[in-house]
């Protein structure tokens, strides 16, 4: 089963950013509610992917 969410690494690579930037952009989303969801599972953050790739793609 494909996984809904990405996690900070995938979305690191897609934005094509460092570790440091990909992980203070999703705080700051998380923190902000905003522009996408982030939820926090623990230390970690997953970010859905439909609620991302419909940032992602301007929509």
């Amino acid at each position: 089963m494909e996984s809904r969410v990405y996690s900070v690494a995938e979305v690191k690579d897609i934005l094509g950013v460092s570790r440091s930037k990909a992980y203070e952009f999703i705080k700051n989303a998380y923190k902000d509610e905003g522009p996408f969801r982030v939820i926090k599972v623990g230390d970690n953050y997953r970010i859905p992917k439909a609620s991302f790739d419909q940032w992602l793609n301007g929509a």
